[in-house]
C-alpha cells in the first residue's frame, strides 16, 4: 500500500481520475480513496492547508491503512535563483520554520520528538524518485531542503532567511509535518513539490495560475514512479 497525499483539490484530482478506486471513508473530515493506481494498491487523500490538518491525515493514513510509503507531492514556492517555475523538487530533508523554542536555547526549528532540526527522507528513496523525473517530468529536477510552515511566504527577505538559515531551495505548508508524523511512526516517506511560484510578491497572482499546470505534471510523475517504487519497499 502506498499513501498519496495533497493538501488542495488540485493538487489530487488527477489523481483520482486515474485511480480505479474500491472504496472511500471519511474520518476526522478527510476523505481517504482507496484503491489502485497503475496496478498498485494506493490510498489518496486532500488534507487541507496547514501542518495540522497534515498531521492529522497523515496520522490517520498510518493507522488505517498502514501504507509502507507516504508521498506528499502537490505545489510549492521555489527559493534561491536556480529554482524556476516549473521545476520539480524533491526534498532531501524537511524543517518546520515557525518552529521557535529558542528561547530554551533550541536552534529555531527544533523538534524536540525528535532531537534535530532537519528531517532526512531515507536517501535510496530520494535518489530512485529523482532518476524516475529526470526522465519524466518535463522541466529542471532539483534535491535539497523544503521548509514548511503555517504561512504563504510572499516576501523576499523571509525567502532569503529561510535560504541563508537552512538551506532551502522551496518552501509550503504541509511537507515539515507530514515528516515528522512518519517519523514519529517509522514509516518512510518522501516529498516531492513543482515550483508554482517563486515565493516573492507576485506570488499570490502566479499560484493559480500555475498551480493546476503542477499538478497534472506530478501526476504523471508518479504514475510512472509508483509501479517501480512499489517493487522496491
Amino acid at each position: 500500500m502506498i499513501g498519496i497525499i495533497g493538501a488542495m483539490a488540485v493538487e489530487v484530482e488527477q489523481l483520482l481520475k486515474n485511480m480505479d478506486e474500491n472504496s472511500e471513508q471519511t474520518i476526522s473530515g478527510v476523505c481517504f480513496h482507496e484503491g489502485k493506481m497503475a496496478g498498485v494498491p494506493c490510498v489518496v487523500a486532500q488534507c487541507g492547508i496547514g501542518k495540522v490538518a497534515a498531521a492529522v491525515c497523515t496520522q490517520t493514513m498510518i493507522l488505517r491503512y498502514h501504507p509502507q510509503i507516504i508521498l506528499c507531492e502537490g505545489v510549492a514556492g521555489g527559493i534561491g535563483k536556480d529554482i524556476q517555475i516549473g521545476d520539480l523538487v524533491i526534498a532531501t530533508a524537511l524543517v518546520q520554520h515557525d518552529m521557535d523554542t529558542s528561547a530554551l536555547g533550541d536552534p529555531v526549528g527544533y523538534i524536540s520528538a525528535l532531537q534535530t532540526v532537519q528531517m532526512p527522507v531515507p536517501e535510496k528513496t530520494v535518489r530512485f524518485l529523482a532518476e524516475c523525473a529526470q526522465r519524466v517530468y518535463k522541466g529542471h529536477v532539483h534535491t535539497g531542503v523544503i521548509a514548511t510552515g503555517d504561512q504563504f511566504v510572499a516576501d523576499n527577505k523571509k525567502l532569503h532567511q529561510l535560504e541563508n538559515q537552512y538551506g532551502a531551495v522551496a518552501c509550503e505548508m504541509e511537507g515539515g509535518s507530514i515528516a515528522q508524523v512518519c517519523c514519529m511512526a517509522g514509516v518512510n516517506y518522501a516529498v516531492l513539490r513543482s515550483i508554482s511560484d517563486n515565493g516573492d510578491q507576485d506570488a499570490a497572482v502566479d499560484f493559480p495560475t500555475f498551480a493546476a499546470e503542477s499538478a497534472h505534471k506530478n501526476t504523471a510523475l508518479l504514475l510512472a514512479a509508483i509501479p517501480k517504487l512499489a517493487g522496491k519497499l
